[in-house]
């Protein structure tokens, strides 16, 4: 678990890379299970033997998706805990690119860098993180993503130079 900070801190970690999670493996257990959950059952996801024969890949791989997904779990390993937060909100991505396949048995963990922190009214310090998400022994990381995201927080708790 990551050390807590107070919100005073939050800015001053603006353009440092503040987390990388611990590895995850992508089987295909988690694969079909994220099919049934969205109704993608496309064969290069869910189908071994024909993703193998009909496909550059190997076999199969990850939705796109489930690697965006699992930013959560990651964030949660790596990234340090607002005291003062009551709340996270996940506010979206300004932009995501799908950089390589995740192959079903790859390791994927993320990589975080705060590229922005503000104050959005008068308990919400909105944080913009560059991700990266990696996939273990390759050259390329299955995405990068720029993902916004609000702490929410009672607001006597403000900084007062804020």
């Amino acid at each position: 678990m990551p050390p807590a900070i107070h919100l005073t801190d939050v800015r001053s970690l603006v353009g440092k890379e503040i987390g990388v999670s611990k590895w995850i493996i992508v089987d295909q257990t988690m694969i079909d299970r994220f099919a049934e959950a969205t109704d993608d059952h496309q064969f290069i996801h869910t189908d071994p033997a024909r993703a193998a024969a009909e496909t550059p890949f190997g076999g199969t791989i990850a939705h796109g998706f489930l690697s965006l997904s699992l930013l959560s779990a990651m964030n949660y390993d790596c990234l340090p805990r607002v005291i003062e937060q009551t709340m996270g909100i996940n506010y979206g991505f300004d932009k995501v690119r799908f950089m390589a396949p995740v192959k079903s048995g790859a390791k994927v963990r993320g990589r975080f860098t705060m590229a922005d922190a503000r104050f959005r009214g008068a308990g919400m310090l909105m944080v913009t993180y560059n991700v990266t998400v990696d996939i273990e022994g390759e050259r390329k990381p299955a995405l990068t993503a720029n993902w916004i995201t609000i702490i929410q927080f009672d607001p006597r708790d403000r900084p007062a130079d804020e």
